[in-house]
């Protein structure tokens, strides 16, 4: 099952910071695409390890 999942892009200095409020995952990136993309595999990696965290019911 795919879930939709919210990115909050801000800009810190040179840095794009990118969150999932959702989960609580966070990355940056020195563009937004690239925060976002680095925030996906994050989330990705927090998925694997903590599946528990996305079953909804």
């Amino acid at each position: 099952m795919n879930r939709t999942l919210t990115a909050v892009v801000h800009k810190e200095g040179n840095l794009f910071v990118a969150d999932c409020p959702e989960v609580g995952t966070a990355s940056q990136g020195t563009s937004i695409e690239e925060a976002v993309r680095n925030l996906q595999e994050a989330t990705e990696i927090y998925r694997e390890e903590f599946p528990q965290a996305f079953n909804v019911r």
